[in-house]
């Protein structure tokens, strides 16, 4: 025996190798979100430089976030002549966990909202992902020293014992003939709670207000949002309306499934989100191995142009700025809760004397027009369809003499039907629709484009004791002009993805999901990029990607 020990280590050790090499057997899972990579990454010309902000495992963090003091790196030209930053937020974990938010908050401006993938079941190898964000706009932040935050509330406990292993780097990208230094706005204005000791977020409701003094000279103001819902608003989308309650048994989450996210300037609606029904790892676990929902890592943002308050915002004196959520509810209440945050980019006359000029034209509503029907005959059907139209107008001058006219509109629709069995909490079917245009022109001239279709299709069912089958249909349609010196693009992207998840045990999910996405990029650079990619059972089965942002090998 002492003589054959050796041997059979040996041709144990290469039988684990063939068995890991040839069929992942011994690596985490790969999970990732498609998205099209920044362009700068294929810059062969451009000095890049690339710097760790972060270097943490997240066990139990609530309350605890990783803040660290950033300073921009050396030998990588100066700030004037960037073309481009990217994030690389790479993650892995093992165990069972849920779902967690990551919220990146830097110079007190929230830059990025994600979530973490759900790790395997108990036993097995764990996963990893990788996501490379362009957070070019934000250029006016990284050029400056300051405090960057990342709050990852994670929860370890007896059942879920899963950690994540966080690594977040900064590179920056100099211009170069391919790309040259990047527009930027002049400065960039936080619509958070400021705070210094955890992440920026706003929860609501009731809706969060800010006091903002916006320089004197200020002649343009872009808004971004941050917005996705938590706690029992989570699966908004799927709420009954109140006014229905009775078809259902006692304890069913309701406040119904319209929501706006609503700017207002003191009081008054300066524009508004019909938002992207955010679906995280957690949302059916086993269809989103190894790819995760669109928006799941990298959640979108929404834009507004409040330059048509200019003349009130530079009078000098502090205005009031409320970020909030609405329902179609007869008193527009919500569920807790929703976070939010925003920002503003400002750009600067090139006169330190005051803009002046005024709003010629408002037309808004406090909240969206909306209907609800329903019935409760052999199933329950619930409709309900809402609808928004603003258009402002203003005239601005600048201290310089420069004089502008701005009209910025808004035209949103939205549908929601609802099939349920009889008497049954749990949704059989839900079909929901937003979509629409907000435009805003400079003296004729686009300034801001914003036109989308978000359509989903959720199907459930429950064919056998504690097994729940989902399957969910879902797009993300967007030509998006976010500012004049912001980069355009458009997405069309389309997945579709069903799996059985174990409701009694949570960290049972299988590997019986299978999933099937479809992805096209352009934007007003010239840039593309396509990727179709299917998976079963936890592996791809297909992937094709082109375009000239492609992989070089994948080409």
């Amino acid at each position: 025996m002492s003589q054959s020990t050796p041997f059979l280590q040996s041709l144990l050790s290469l039988l684990l190798l063939l068995l890991c090499t040839n069929y992942a057997l011994c690596d985490p899972l790969v999970n990732f979100q498609v998205a099209q990579p920044p362009p700068f990454i294929l810059d062969s010309e451009s000095l890049q430089c690339t710097t760790t902000i972060i270097q943490r495992t997240f066990g139990s963090s609530i309350g605890d976030p990783e803040i660290v003091k950033y300073t921009p790196p050396t030998g990588c030209s100066t700030p004037d002549v960037w073309a481009g930053i990217t994030l690389n937020f790479t993650v892995t974990s093992n165990g069972t966990q849920l779902p967690r938010f990551a919220f990146f908050t830097f110079q007190n401006v929230e830059i990025w909202r994600s979530s973490t993938s759900i790790p395997n079941e108990s036993g097995a190898d764990g996963i990893v992902w990788t996501y490379v964000k362009d957070v070019t706009r934000f250029i006016p932040l990284f050029s400056q020293p300051g405090t960057f935050i990342l709050q990852l509330d994670n929860v370890v406990q007896t059942g879920l014992d899963g950690e994540f292993a966080v690594t977040l780097e900064a590179t920056i990208f100099s211009g170069s003939s391919r790309f040259p230094p990047a527009q930027r706005a002049d400065l960039i204005i936080p619509l958070t709670t400021l705070a210094n000791n955890t992440g920026d977020e706003a929860s609501v409701p009731p809706g969060f207000s800010l006091e903002v003094t916006l320089p004197r000279n200020a002649v343009t103001a872009f808004a971004e949002l941050q917005a996705s819902a938590n706690g029992d608003d989570m699966f908004w989308y799927s709420n009954p309306p109140n006014q229905f309650l009775s078809y259902f048994p006692d304890g069913i989450i309701s406040e119904g499934p319209f929501r706006e996210v609503r700017v207002l300037v003191d009081g008054q609606v300066a524009g508004v989100a019909f938002p992207y029904a955010f679906l995280s790892t957690g949302t059916s676990p086993a269809a989103w191995r190894p790819i995760a929902p669109y928006g799941a890592l990298d959640m979108p943002t929404y834009h507004l142009d409040l330059t048509p308050f200019i003349p009130i915002l530079t009078n000098g004196q502090p205005h009031n700025i409320t970020l909030d959520v609405a329902s179609a509810e007869s008193d527009h209440h919500i569920n807790e809760n929703w976070y939010l945050s925003g920002l503003l980019q400002v750009n600067l006359d090139s006169s330190t004397l005051p803009t002046t000029g005024n709003i010629t034209l408002y037309q808004a509503e406090d909240y969206a027009l909306s209907t609800v029907t329903g019935s409760n005959d052999s199933d329950i059907n619930i409709i309900v369809n809402a609808s928004r139209s603003i258009h402002i107008e203003a005239e601005i001058i600048a201290g310089s003499g420069e004089q502008t006219k701005v009209v910025f509109t808004q035209n949103l629709e939205y549908g929601n039907v609802q099939n349920y069995p009889q008497h049954d909490p749990n949704p059989q079917q839900v079909f929901q629709i937003a979509s629409g245009e907000t435009l805003s022109t400079h003296n004729g001239e686009t300034a801001l484009q914003d036109t989308f279709t978000y359509p989903l299709l959720m199907d459930s069912a429950m064919p056998g004791t504690g097994a729940l089958w989902s399957q969910i249909d879902q797009s993300y349609d967007r030509e998006l002009h976010p500012a004049p010196f912001i980069m355009g693009t458009t997405i069309v992207e389309h997945q579709v993805a069903a799996g059985t998840v174990n409701t009694i045990e949570i960290d049972n999910f299988g590997s019986n999901g299978t999933s099937s996405n479809t992805f096209n990029y352009i934007d007003t650079e010239g840039n593309t990029y396509t990727r179709q990619v299917n998976a079963s059972g936890s592996a791809i089965t297909f992937d094709n990607q082109g375009g000239t942002l492609a992989p070089k090998a994948a080409s």
